[in-house]
């Protein structure tokens, strides 16, 4: 007789179109998810009702009355930070709780519960390796570069006029994100880790069974579109680290991006753009000759006529 499947959720705080969200929320319900968090960081009821309508999801508007016992957080990543921790700590509802983005979704091999249960009872934090999307609709996904001593040589020979600036190749993280085992005392839930009493990610294994497949920059138009909000604030953000040591010449994105456009305008961010997202054909050629290409078809309007019909 097999052991029992451990449950999982999620716990994600969205700002996005209502279409977008569902569709989220969809795949992961599709997955098998047994809580999915929804935090709205702007209020919204049309995409608060259908959520609400659902056994499975747990949606909170982050109003004026959510935030009335402490002042609402500047920084969007500390505000996800404070609804993730909180998430963990009072209802989880489930063995396991990952801490993920809007377009983030998860691929396992099997199942999520599969994965998650047939890990040893001492890890405690399963890390999640992301793949990036690329555009088009093949809903194919690259891989990152990993770390190790060839790591800048070989993301210089894939993409070569911008592989020297980019951790790995990719124009989002390469850090993932993290399933945390539900029930340890003390823990702060953040974006790519969790910390219990000074303690970085207790009981730490990555997770070679899921893949983390991240809508990051699906088109150009909505890459753009985004661009400066992440330039100030989000992922390419100022305070970030450098792609490798300042000795080295490493540059963070904001700095790269800034210098590209600086340069060359927008038309030096569109060849920034094709390149790492393999719109250049020379460096597609070069991901699939390493094995760095795979096909995750998410089927994410299935999925959402599926689970909320009135919206597909």
């Amino acid at each position: 007789m097999g052991h029992a499947l451990e449950t999982w959720g999620l716990v994600a705080t969205i700002k996005a179109p209502t279409a977008e969200v569902l569709r989220f929320v969809a795949y992961h319900l599709e997955l098998g998810a047994h809580r999915l968090h929804i935090y709205l960081d702007a209020p919204d009821a049309a995409t608060y009702a259908p959520l609400k309508a659902n056994p499975k999801v747990r949606v909170t508007q982050c109003d004026a009355r959510y935030w009335k016992n402490r002042k609402r957080p500047e920084k969007h990543q500390v505000r996800q930070t404070v609804n993730a921790t909180r998430t963990y700590r009072r209802q989880a509802e489930t063995a396991w709780l990952a801490h993920i983005d809007v377009d983030e979704f998860l691929w396992p091999q099997t199942t999520v519960a599969d994965a998650l249960s047939a890990l040893p009872p001492h890890i405690n934090c399963a890390r999640l390796r992301p793949r990036e999307a690329l555009p088009g609709d093949n809903e194919l996904f690259k891989d990152c570069v990993p770390s190790g001593p060839e790591r800048d040589k070989i993301t210089q020979q894939i993409y070569p006029t911008f592989g020297a600036y980019v951790k790995g190749g990719f124009m989002s993280h390469v850090a993932g994100k993290l399933f945390v085992r539900t029930g340890l005392p003390d823990i702060e839930f953040r974006i790519h880790n969790a910390f219990q009493n000074g303690q970085t990610n207790p009981g730490h294994q990555t997770l070679d069974t899921m893949a983390l497949c991240h809508a990051h920059a699906q088109t150009w138009d909505a890459w753009i579109a985004a661009y400066r909000f992440r330039l100030a604030q989000g992922s390419y953000r100022s305070e970030l680290a450098p792609n490798k040591s300042r000795t080295e010449g490493g540059l963070t994105m904001h700095e790269l991006l800034s210098v590209i456009e600086d340069e060359s305008g927008q038309s030096g961010l569109k060849r920034f753009y094709d390149e790492l997202n393999a719109v250049d054909p020379v460096v597609r050629q070069n991901l699939q000759n390493r094995g760095m290409l795979h096909a995750c078809p998410l089927h994410l309007d299935r999925a959402m006529r599926k689970h909320f019909p009135d919206f597909s």
